[in-house]
């Protein structure tokens, strides 16, 4: 595997995370875990986080094409 295809992957990876959590405050799904209920606020959170981190998996992802590769 090489290394933009595994930012590609990680990056689309990241990217539906968020969506999917961007899905759940959207039609209020409930999340439960044994008796913890889990409220949305972390999902905003995690909306977040997996924007960022999609968007710099990606941004790598295009730098590396750009970058030759090492002898070793």
């Amino acid at each position: 595997m090489t290394q933009k295809l595994y930012l590609l992957i990680s990056g689309s990876v990241f990217a539906l995370i968020g969506l999917f959590h961007l899905i759940r405050i959207i039609y209020q799904w409930s999340v439960q875990i044994g008796a913890l209920g889990i409220p949305q606020w972390p999902s905003w959170l995690v909306i977040v986080a997996g924007t960022i981190l999609s968007i710099w998996a990606f941004r790598l992802a295009r730098l590396s094409q750009n970058v030759p590769r090492s002898s070793h």
